[in-house]
């Protein structure tokens, strides 16, 4: 399966494999241990597949869901909510995925822990640091990405042009046509 990173950060690439989150069917992503792999060897996190068990599944939605809370958190002025920053700071705690330089250059290896670890350290800094402010969620009314807006005047709505933007212009015109 081919995941999607729109976000600008492998932390909120990884909030966004519960696409759909508020309808009542979300699509989970990272389903099965074999998901969860590709995703981190997708993500660049990890070169190779580290063959997750389930206690890791559980472990990465578990922390996914506590990145979500905290940057929802941020995206609605909220206090941090004390579970999730428990829960964000414990995986952030471990130890991290080794970068070695080899005759072929850098490679990352680790185990699915160690990913995980990676993830939780970036949403620290993601949500602490002043990138903080540049959070959004996509403006299209069934997508629930929430991604960083670099955009010069910052004035991104989607969390990708290629998918989201075009759909709300593509609706956009066939409403002005009807019309």
């Amino acid at each position: 399966m081919r995941h999607v990173f729109p976000c600008g950060s492998p932390a909120l690439d990884f909030v966004g494999t519960l696409e759909a989150r508020h309808t009542p069917l979300p699509i989970e992503r990272i389903a099965t241990t074999g998901l969860l792999d590709a995703w981190f060897v997708e993500s660049g996190l990890l070169d190779r597949a580290p063959g997750s068990a389930e206690a890791d599944l559980r472990a990465a939605v578990g922390l996914r869901e506590a990145i979500y809370a905290l940057v929802r958190a941020c995206l609605t002025s909220r206090d941090l909510p004390a579970g999730a920053v428990t829960a964000v700071n414990r995986q952030a705690a471990g130890e991290p995925v080794t970068l070695a330089l080899g005759p072929d250059g850098p490679s990352r290896c680790g185990t699915a822990r160690h990913a995980l670890t990676d993830l939780a350290r970036e949403a620290v800094e993601l949500v602490s640091g002043s990138e903080a402010e540049l959070l959004r969620e996509c403006g299209h009314p069934d997508c629930t990405q929430i991604y960083l807006d670099r955009s010069r005047g910052r004035r991104r709505e989607w969390c990708a042009m290629r998918t989201c933007g075009n759909r709300v212009k593509a609706a956009a015109l066939r409403a002005r046509r009807r019309r």
